[in-house]
């Protein structure tokens, strides 16, 4: 049996996820990223990283505005957030890029394969895998790859002035070990939340329509940026990935 304060602590944690991400939008819609694709990606990585998002938005996030560059621009400088950005934060910021789109992938391949659990089955429940958990992780997984992939087009295309064609090739390129390795992280959390935590400790099923599932999908999603961080600081060290 899932535990009251478990349940309690489940609802605030999302509530203070959801709270953080619209003072980013509200602050985005306001002073907007010089790079579109950012006005998109902090308010997502805010449904997770909470007030750690909040924090790095407020104090590097809001370096990246078009404001801020127009005014360098004019006063004949670089932009500040290529200037007053320490190297680990620009890592930070790229891999969280990274995990907002994989957090959009989860979100809809979870969604989809609970409303649809067909789908769950199409991708190898009950001819492949005994447990229904490994079959969305191959979904999920497709999602997240696919939206990964048009954030980081949106990203390099414009940067570097790329056609389609090329841009997508190196958007896979940058985004493909990045994604791998946060998914990697947020799989392995997910797995001990499921067949240790609730199964074993609480002997309780983890289901997609309970606020239990989304607090621990916050957890996991950190341990995905724990487990990209190295693989974005020597992409972007190897120009695979542009700095943010």
């Amino acid at each position: 049996m899932i535990p009251d304060w478990l349940h309690a602590l489940s609802i605030a944690a999302l509530a203070l996820g959801f709270a953080c991400a619209a003072v980013i939008l509200v602050d985005v819609v306001r002073h907007p990223q010089r790079m579109g694709i950012m006005n998109v990606v902090w308010p997502v990585v805010a449904l997770f990283g909470t007030v750690l998002t909040l924090w790095g938005y407020f104090v590097y996030g809001r370096l990246a505005t078009k404001e801020a560059a127009m005014t360098a621009k004019e006063e004949g400088r670089d932009p500040p957030n290529k200037t007053e950005t320490p190297f680990p934060a620009m890592v930070g910021k790229g891999a969280s890029h990274c995990g907002s789109g994989c957090t959009l992938g989860d979100i809809c391949a979870e969604w989809l394969a609970f409303a649809f659990p067909s789908v769950a089955v199409w991708f190898g429940w009950h001819t492949l895998f005994a447990d229904r958990i490994f079959a969305v992780w191959l979904l999920d997984y497709l999602f997240a790859f696919a939206i990964g992939v048009a954030f980081q087009y949106f990203t390099i295309a414009p940067m570097r002035g790329l056609g389609v064609g090329e841009g997508i090739r190196q958007a896979v390129k940058a985004d493909t070990l990045s994604l791998t390795a946060w998914q990697v992280g947020m799989y392995g959390f997910m797995a001990v939340a499921h067949f240790y935590i609730f199964a074993r400790v609480l002997n309780a099923r983890l289901e997609v329509d309970t606020p239990e599932f989304w607090f621990m999908m916050q957890i996991a999603m950190l341990f995905g940026f724990v487990t990209s961080y190295p693989v974005n600081w020597w992409l972007i060290r190897a120009g695979v990935k542009e700095k943010m």
